[in-house]
């Protein structure tokens, strides 16, 4: 029983935090991407520059300078406070489950 528990929360607390790291790296390098595209198109190609700028400075506040490490940064924050609210859920389930 204890295996069976035990390993049914840490694969559960594994795929949380490959998704909750994975969540908002794919959300801002999509947003980013998007910019990116815009800027082809003429008549959005300064606001896209501005808007990627900011994007990548925002970034870079995390990271020490670096947009790549903030986002590394963000990304294992979301990954650690996924865990905790799954490791919260699986107490939950389990406490509160009737015999």
């Amino acid at each position: 029983m204890l295996y069976s528990l035990t390993s049914s929360y840490v694969r559960s607390l594994l795929l949380t935090l490959i998704v909750s790291f994975l969540a908002p790296v794919l959300l801002v390098g999509g947003a980013l991407a998007l910019l990116l595209g815009l800027g082809v198109c003429p008549l959005w190609s300064g606001t896209s520059q501005t808007l990627s700028t900011l994007v990548l400075s925002f970034l870079a506040t995390f990271g020490n300078g670096n947009a790549w490490e903030g986002i590394v940064v963000i990304g294992g924050t979301c990954a650690l406070v996924g865990a905790l609210f799954d490791t919260y859920t699986f107490y939950r389930h389990y406490t509160l489950r009737k015999p």
